[in-house]
């Protein structure tokens, strides 16, 4: 009992925060308000995780609630339509979890593997309220994963609908609820308040006192309910020793309110509460016009922007291309070597060997058999293969596989620009009230003291400061979309605007598939051609699919053992035919033939070569003028022989490095070497045989055509058709942090006017609070019509 005597019993659950209403629950001096709750720190505790309790207090999910039965998750189809991809080790799905809300949630929910080794990574999307989560599947069942997640307080949402994206639609509920609470209060405030600005009559001075107890009335549900998110977000910034922009804003609230309740209650005066409701109605509204106007400019965008690119449907015994956006459950598709599965779909034809790097982090291919699901976000590796599509293109799983940030790494130095600038904004603009403070109330006049305070605090706009570089850069992703620039975030819009040094390859780049002619010396039998076409049919290099054209209606043999290596050439058997198609080297001729040639050797003996004759892309020398009058170094890397080197002469300028022969591995080794130089260097290439030097460089950008050339590593799409474009898309993005540039001159300037009026104490908190949010439209507007100028100025709209 002398134990029980010393332990200080709270009234709040130290888990969840909840209420303690009956017995508590009580271990090592933490007071719990249900056995559910105490679990989940035992299990913690038990696992030295107690960090989760040091970021945030009370951070976890009350346990009173009953838990739903499982039984249905260990049924192999509804499994299949959960998950996001698994073999026979590895499962990967990505829940939607309401009950994420702070950085303890993070913490907790990205350290799983510590209550569970089965668990390999957890990765949470705080804003979207995911969690994607890899985990053994023979050591650990959906059914317990899910059992762990309630066990800890993190139950997830589960539907065999799209909750996914259910949970990523804007949701402007509370928010509309409090804009109204505020907006009914406003009102009601002002009204009441009409006798004091316009002066009282013998009637309203006998029912002062009454009216201002009534506009206290209205102030305190703004306070405690409307204001509520503002207090929350400086509370916790403060506990974690730093200032974010809601700090001045919640303390200029607060001050409102206490200055007017005093007033009130000691009969001294009116008070401000018609302005206090006002002052949090105009920033709610803000707010609401800041979301949306965000929502619509989107960072996640279609998923059709990203892949503009088409896959081969099988229709007839017709090869179709069709843009993936277009896509049906049901249609059959050809899957080429290294290209791309884009749906979850049952293999129907050939031989699946999937490398599923992109999505598991192995490099071992999986072998799939007939009739087994093979996965989106998988890339063949081998001969061409036939699939089914079973389900719908994900637009958030192959978002999420091409942003995935292994890939790329960047210096975000503009959004650090922001940062930087918001903490010292909110230290000065903090100081400068209380000077102002100080210096009025020292000089005896306190009504301008605290309304030059207040007022400080609330003409100082911190939403205009964040907003100009996030608006701008996707205003700007919106036009490079509409012009078939797919870029893959607003950071690599900066990039591009960084850029000193451009790099082209050559095949599939800066020569035109479609203006191009091949010619073949040599002698081919039908049977021959048969096999040549079965073969080519599985690559989709460009010299392969210009082969195919020439070939044209060839009857497809079940050719076997095939292999491509990448920048030499194919091999494979059928029946007593040995076939190698490829570079001299490949096949093994000493001799050789100007220009691009692709040797054909049968059963050891050299059966003839096709030969190309390329066209340059229309307005390849204007592009390379136009580059090198902005002061850009250019560059020309290419696999093929040098044959058309002096005609490349003539466009690039002197000084530019000319590089044929290239490997992909000698690619590589040159865009490392100029970065050692300390150029920013962009690489434009084909996305198969340039993805080591597109990964690599600092901007990498997949130029493609009708064939699908998605490449992870890269940074961005270029349609071929907008070629053309190029030193266009480079002035534009210089032009989009000219913007922001500009937007931040624009909203310090208006923070320095303001202030300087604010402080003399003669403006109103009632002007300040409808100058804020007129502010943020302005950087908003602002932003989004000088981007559409610069947009038109460059051609582009």
């Amino acid at each position: 009992m002398a134990v029980e005597g010393n332990i200080k019993l709270s009234t709040i659950c130290y888990h969840c925060g909840d209420k303690v209403e009956d017995t508590p629950y009580i271990l090592e001096e933490h007071t719990f308000c249900c056995l559910g709750c105490q679990t989940v720190y035992q299990i913690l505790h038990e696992n030295n995780m107690q960090s989760y309790y040091r970021y945030n207090t009370h951070p976890g999910k009350s346990q009173n609630s009953d838990k739903q039965d499982l039984s249905y998750l260990e049924e192999p189809n509804i499994i299949s339509k959960l998950v996001d991809y698994q073999d026979e080790q590895i499962a990967i799905i990505t829940f939607y979890i309401p009950a994420i809300q702070c950085s303890s949630c993070i913490w907790l929910l990205e350290n799983l593997y510590k209550l569970n080794a089965a668990v390999k990574s957890s990765k949470v999307d705080f804003m979207k309220k995911q969690a994607s989560i890899t985990f053994n599947k023979q050591e650990l069942s959906l059914r317990a994963l899910v059992e762990l997640l309630q066990d800890i307080g993190y139950e997830p949402k589960i539907t065999l609908q799209d909750v996914i994206k259910e949970g990523k639609k804007i949701n402007q509920n509370g928010l509309i609820a409090k804009i109204t609470v505020a907006g009914f209060c406003f009102g009601n405030s002002m009204m009441i308040s009409f006798p004091d600005y316009f002066g009282m009559g013998a009637f309203e001075r006998e029912y002062a006192s009454f009216f201002g107890y009534m506009n206290l009335a209205f102030g305190i549900p703004v306070l405690i309910y409307s204001a509520s998110d503002y207090f929350k977000s400086a509370w916790n910034s403060l506990r974690q020793k730093r200032l974010n922009l809601d700090v001045p804003l919640a303390l200029g609230v607060l001050v409102l309110f206490l200055r007017s309740a005093i007033e009130i209650i000691t009969q001294t005066g009116p008070g401000f509460m018609d302005t206090l409701c006002s002052l949090v109605f105009f920033i709610l509204i803000g707010k609401w016009v800041q979301q949306r106007t965000y929502y619509h400019i989107s960072f996640e965008r279609d998923y059709r922007s990203y892949f503009p690119v088409a896959v081969t449907v099988l229709e007839e015994d017709k090869e179709i291309p069709r843009q993936i956006s277009d896509l049906n459950i049901g249609d059959r598709i050809l899957i080429r070597n290294n290209e791309i599965i884009p749906a979850d779909a049952i293999l129907l034809k050939g031989t699946a060997s999937v490398d599923f790097s992109f999505v598991t982090g192995e490099s071992k291919p999986v072998e799939k058999v007939l009739g087994e699901v093979v996965y989106a976000g998988g890339r063949q590796i081998g001969g061409a293969i036939e699939l089914e599509v079973v389900k719908a293109v994900s637009q958030s799983y192959l978002t999420r596989l091409w942003n995935n940030e292994s890939f790329k790494s960047y210096e975000k130095k503009f959004d650090t620009f922001v940062g930087y600038i918001s903490k010292y904004f909110t230290i000065v603009l903090v100081s400068i009230a209380v000077l102002a403070l100080g210096f009025w109330f020292f000089n005896g006049q306190a009504d301008k003291a605290w309304g030059a305070f207040t007022a400080v605090l609330i003409i100082a706009c911190p939403c205009a400061l964040a907003l100009s570089s996030p608006f701008t850069l996707s205003a700007a992703l919106s036009i490079f979309d509409k012009n078939k620039l797919y870029i893959k975030n607003t950071s690599a819009i900066e990039q591009m605007a960084a850029i000193d040094t451009v790099v082209f390859d050559k095949t599939g780049t800066i020569t035109s598939p479609t203006a191009s002619a091949m010619y073949f010396e040599g002698e081919l039998t039908p049977i021959e051609k048969n096999i040549l076409f079965s073969i080519c049919r599985n690559s989709n290099h460009p010299l392969s699919r210009e082969i195919l054209k020439w070939l044209g209606d060839c009857q497809l043999l079940p050719i076997s053992n095939y292999q491509e290596t990448v920048g030499k050439g194919q091999s494979a058997e059928y029946v007593d035919y040995s076939v190698a198609l490829g570079s001299s080297s490949f096949v093994g001729v000493a001799k050789k033939v100007e220009g691009t040639a692709v040797y054909v050797k049968i059963n050891e003996y050299i059966k003839g070569v096709f030969t190309l004759e390329q066209s340059w892309r229309p307005g390849l020398n204007e592009i390379v003028q136009s580059l090198k009058n902005e002061d850009y170094k250019l560059h020309l890397i290419s696999g093929d022989n040098e044959r058309r080197a002096e005609a490349l002469k003539l466009i690039f300028p002197a000084e530019s490095s000319l590089l044929f022969n290239q490997a992909p591995a000698d690619k590589l080794a040159r865009i490392e070497q100029w970065q050692s130089e300390k150029y920013k260097v962009c690489m434009l290439g084909d996305g198969l045989n340039d993805a080591g030097a597109l990964r690599k460089a600092d901007l990498g950008i997949a130029v493609s055509d009708d064939i699908n050339n998605f490449s992870p590593g890269c940074d961005a799409i270029l349609d071929g058709e907008s070629f053309e474009k190029l030193p266009a898309f480079f002035n534009f993005s210089k032009d989009a942090v000219k913007v922001i540039k500009m937007s931040f001159m624009i909203s310090l300037l208006y923070n320095v006017i303001g202030i300087s009026f604010a402080v003399q104490g003669t403006m109103s908190p009632l002007f300040a609070a409808i100058l804020m949010p007129i502010s943020t439209v302005t950087i908003i507007s602002f932003t989004s019509l000088m981007t559409r100028w610069y947009g038109k100025k460059r051609g582009l709209i």
